[in-house]
């Protein structure tokens, strides 16, 4: 089943872990909606402008690939996403963060995106 996934932090720089997220879901039929704070293209779609608070619906993960020491001013927006989970990639990990989103009710896991998608686990 393809999910929906929303890139937080989405990046046209090709070494980048979020970039290397985009080519991998994409290569694996997740259709991917980039939002961030950088413009440009990845693989085909527009980084949407994050403080635009863009609609986006159907989302079933959001991936994060900003610090925590970014994430508070997106809490509320990314949570009205009603997303089904919240992967938390390596350093990305936030308690704050992660609470509010188990309190919403949606599932918060602390792992890496591109090893989930390669070990059949997303």
């Amino acid at each position: 089943m393809n999910k929906k996934t929303v890139i937080v932090g989405a990046t046209t720089n090709t070494s980048r872990y979020a970039y290397l997220a985009a080519e991998m879901l994409t290569s694996y039929h997740h259709p991917i909606a980039p939002i961030g704070i950088k413009t440009g293209e990845v693989m085909g779609q527009t980084i949407l402008n994050i403080n635009d608070r863009p609609t986006i619906s159907d989302v079933d993960t959001i991936t994060m690939y900003i610090g925590p020491q970014h994430q508070a001013p997106y809490y509320e927006y990314l949570l009205s996403l009603q997303p089904k989970r919240i992967i938390f990639n390596p350093g990305t990990e936030n308690p704050e963060f992660e609470k509010l989103v188990e309190e919403s009710g949606v599932e918060a896991m602390e792992a890496c995106t591109l090893v989930l998608l390669r070990s059949n686990q997303y």
